[in-house]
């Protein structure tokens, strides 16, 4: 039994609308995988969980004493989650509110030998907001006895 010429070409046009849109929609998230910036604390980087040259972040307190400057731009400094602490260097002006001891998140990408190279380092605004993920980071985990 042959299909009416009418249902037929409703039929292509439906098949063509699902076809696009699916394309569409693939192209898309296809584009969209590189922006993807997860968030990683030092202690999940040590354990090897985060992806080596990808553009991370990762956050925690700035470790007491590890601040390095040099003569130009670059820094290098420490940041724990008390469980863990991550190198991180930096070439740039640091934010006003960067200290030791203090919340920090930095964006950038894990070398292969376990330094992170930042991009951009953010400090927290004020004495009591924290970045949820450092907030996140800084709790203790089960069975840990270290305490902040």
């Amino acid at each position: 039994m042959p299909m009416h010429p009418k249902r037929k070409q409703r039929l292509i046009i439906v098949l063509t609308i699902v076809i696009g849109a699916s394309l569409a929609a693939g192209l898309l998230f296809f584009a969209l995988r590189d922006n993807m910036n997860l968030f990683y604390p030092p202690a999940d980087i040590q354990a090897g969980k985060a992806p080596v040259g990808k553009h991370i972040r990762a956050g925690g307190m700035v470790e007491k004493g590890s601040l390095q400057r040099t003569d130009d731009l670059s820094v290098s400094f420490r940041i724990t989650d008390y469980h863990a602490s991550l190198e991180v260097h930096y070439t740039g002006i640091l934010p006003d509110l960067f200290a030791e001891d203090a919340g920090v998140v930095v964006a950038g990408k894990l070398q292969s030998d376990g330094i992170f190279m930042a991009e951009e380092v953010l400090a927290k605004h004020d004495e009591n907001y924290m970045p949820p993920e450092v907030a996140d980071s800084l709790k203790p985990k089960a069975g840990n006895t270290v305490k902040p």
